[in-house]
């Protein structure tokens, strides 16, 4: 961490957090250790509109109330990550490890995790230690950012914001951003990953992840037990990435895991790949994306992705995103829209439920390590019933608030 702060979230934060300049550097003994995070908070106003009926509260939609004011972190926890590095036997060697404490309570009292809620929750999203070399690449042991559909959020103008979920996630670590209507969560895993050298800005990472639960995810869907190691999942993603006049990169990543159901089906194999593409010029910025899954859900991963007999759903999710950094100014501008889709069964009361958001922000560098951010994000959920008339819930909210790198 010489020129750039190693936030905790993943090495591809950087590009995003380009205000970020260098974290507390520490020489001792034959280590060098590295101090870094984030600090963040904003105010949120979310007015609800629409249906109350099932499946249009989930994922920031709550119906509950026609609208909620709260004081929360955005889609990054608040951080603090201690790193290490060091060159032994003809090995780079190194470790990481955060803590990630929230910082919204609506609780009177609760300082701390208490049972049965998440607030004043506290994360530990990153534990892992490496080893390698320049020249055959590096191995990742422990728990820290997924691959499949990693550089999905890591290009999402709102990882420096809120985007969708303040108004029902309050208490939480974090808001979703466009988790959910645009593309999946990578999630936070346990694994072991191999990562090759930088071959002229092409690279790729392939590793086994500890194996995730099957859940219902609302609606009626069938579920599994893997947690518990009976099966890992296979993950691996590629990158192609350019500097110059005109920068950018391109990226497609996949997973696999087999999943032990209950019911009828017994068991079945959950698979995704995605694809997408961001490219900068003279201060614009294109990013779009594009993932297709079968059983693996359409927010998190698993959830939903299996209908009650066991059947695995379609899904799918896309984005576009377009910003534009003012010249000397240095405010960045963007706006972009998403949608998750998942598919209906011929076993399911449904026939399709669709998460869409669209996100319009401005994220000024008030500093070299402190942002001021201004967003406005709608989101909108419409699920289309076969027996029943159809559901739409919106959310639209306003963010203002800060984020501080250091």
């Amino acid at each position: 961490m010489k020129t750039t702060i190693k936030l905790a979230v993943a090495s591809a934060l950087v590009a995003a957090a380009s205000s970020a300049q260098a974290g507390i550097t520490i020489p001792a003994g034959d280590w060098t250790l590295d101090i870094g995070g984030v600090v963040n908070a904003y105010y949120t106003t979310t007015k609800f509109s629409g249906d109350n009926g099932a499946g249009t509260g989930a994922l920031g939609l709550g119906t509950d109330q026609s609208s909620r004011n709260n004081i929360t972190t955005g889609l990054l926890p608040n951080y603090l990550s201690v790193s290490g590095k060091t060159r032994q036997n003809d090995l780079d060697v190194g470790f990481t490890i955060s803590i990630n404490p929230g910082s919204s309570t609506t609780q009177a009292g609760v300082q701390g995790p208490s049972r049965g809620s998440n607030e004043g929750s506290q994360e530990n999203r990153q534990a892992f230690l490496t080893f390698g070399d320049k020249s055959w690449g590096s191995i990742k042991l422990g728990k820290d950012l997924g691959i499949y559909a990693s550089d999905a959020i890591l290009n999402d103008m709102t990882l420096l914001g809120v985007g969708g979920g303040a108004g029902s996630l309050a208490g939480n670590t974090t808001t979703l951003g466009r988790i959910g209507s645009g593309f999946m969560y990578a999630d936070w895993k346990s694994q072991v990953a191999y990562s090759s050298p930088n071959w002229n800005g092409f690279q790729f990472t392939a590793g086994l992840t500890q194996g995730w639960n099957a859940t219902a995810g609302g609606f009626g869907g069938a579920t599994g037990t893997e947690r518990s190691g009976a099966q890992s999942a296979y993950e691996a993603k590629a990158s192609y990435e350019w500097a110059g006049d005109v920068s950018g990169k391109v990226w497609t990543s996949g997973i696999s895991q087999k999943v032990s159901l209950t019911g009828p089906a017994g068991a079945d194999r959950a698979t995704a790949m995605d694809i997408g593409a961001n490219v900068n010029v003279a201060g614009f910025g294109l990013t779009g994306y594009y993932g297709q899954g079968d059983g693996i859900g359409q927010t998190f991963q698993l959830n939903g992705g299996f209908d009650a007999n066991g059947k695995s759903r379609d899904s799918d999710q896309w984005y576009l995103q377009g910003t534009y950094t003012l010249p000397g100014v240095g405010t960045k501008l963007g706006v972009s829209y998403g949608e998750s889709t998942l598919d209906g069964n011929s076993a399911d009361t449904f026939s399709e439920v669709q998460d869409s958001m669209w996100t319009v922000g401005a994220y000024h560098p008030l500093t070299k390590h402190l942002n001021l951010v201004a967003e406005y994000s709608e989101s909108e959920r419409e699920l289309d019933q076969r027996a029943a008339s159809d559901l739409d819930a919106k959310a639209k909210t306003i963010s203002l608030g800060a984020i501080l790198f250091f």
